[in-house]
């Protein structure tokens, strides 16, 4: 009985050991055939790991075909903190090939540090061999600026970059470039005297934006700017100034009208005095007759005083009535022909 349990024992050993050399046997002969050797048990350990032994055996045998040498301990160890193996095999090819200084530290650095994005270490080496061009403000648009005398002009730019792999962790990226080419544009025209000397010489724009050393800080090295195209738009100028003399205008007439409420407040003021003065006439003229009866009791004045001042009263009202005669026949015929 002991011996059956015994070879049970070996014969389950023996298919065991069978079904792992028929699982990873193709994968170590291939690593043995392209002169990138790994161990069987190196294998079942990356199985037990949930490490993809094919994905690690491939990206060492592509490095050692590229004569680089990658041990499968760092292409695990980059595997397990989530980044991209195969690209970062890649990418240090591409860099060597050329001849640009890539550690493989930071090409995993900068793999992780691209993960999420649209982005990919292999694109970042890929645009540091051959540089790209961005469009400034992107999109098709263009960048509106006002020179001194007023006029506005619409710009677009091409900015020629590469990537700087020093600088790629922690860099700004492409979108920082793009708001620092169109501050520098919009500056740099706003500092024009005239809109001509843009539209003469559009490539002072660009030396002027190349040397404020835009790509500072960023993941990028800028090769050029280029400005594509510039077109005249509106008179800012004028605009401005057509607003500020409506806004103007509009105080003047506020003034104005304050000044004409204040005179009709005042004319109707001065009306109202002369109602007042007129009233205080009629009440004097009324006190008139009562001071001559006063006077008639007191024996101050006598019949032929009174006579005599209703005879001058009478010849005044007389004198009065035609002068008004004459003054109505003067308004009807100025010439004076009678």
């Amino acid at each position: 009985m002991t011996e059956l349990i015994i070879i049970g024992a070996i014969v389950l050993v023996t298919i065991i050991i069978l079904l792992v050399l028929a699982k990873f046997i193709g994968i170590w002969i291939r690593a043995r055939v392209s002169n990138a050797p790994v161990g069987l048990l190196n294998l079942v350990a990356m199985w037990i790991r949930k490490v993809p032994p094919s994905l690690i055996v491939d990206s060492r045998i592509t490095a050692a075909k590229a004569g680089l040498d990658f041990s499968t301990d760092q292409l695990e160890a980059h595997f397990l903190a989530g980044g991209h193996v195969d690209d970062v095999v890649l990418s240090m090819i591409a860099a060597d090939k050329a001849a640009i200084p890539l550690a493989y530290d930071r090409a995993c650095a900068i793999d992780l540090a691209v993960k999420g994005t649209s982005k990919t270490v292999l694109e970042a080496v890929r645009t540091s061999i051959n540089p790209a061009v961005i469009d400034c403000p992107g999109g098709g648009k263009k960048i509106d600026a006002v020179a001194r005398d007023g006029i506005q002009l619409r710009a677009r730019a091409r900015v020629t970059v590469r990537t700087n792999l020093d600088r790629f962790v922690g860099g700004a990226t492409e979108e920082t470039i793009i708001a620092r080419v169109n501050e520098g544009i919009v500056t740099s025209i706003g500092s024009a005297q005239s809109h001509k000397d843009v539209l003469e010489n559009p490539d002072h724009i660009s030396r002027r934006v190349l040397e404020r050393g835009l790509d500072a800080n960023t993941q990028f090295e800028i090769l050029s700017i280029d400005i594509a195209d510039v077109d005249v738009g509106e008179n800012i100028g004028a605009k401005l100034q057509q607003s500020q003399a409506e806004a103007d205008k509009k105080v003047a007439q506020a003034k104005a009208e304050v000044r004409r409420a204040a005179a009709v407040a005042t004319e109707q003021e001065m009306s109202a005095r002369t109602q007042e003065m007129r009233a205080k006439l009629v009440e004097s003229e009324a006190q008139v007759p009562m001071a001559i009866a006063e006077a008639f009791r007191n024996g101050n004045l006598g019949v032929m005083d009174y006579t005599n001042y209703r005879n001058i009263v009478a010849d005044t009202e007389m004198r009065q009535s035609i002068a008004e005669e004459v003054s109505e026949e003067e308004e009807e015929d100025p010439s004076g022909a009678r």
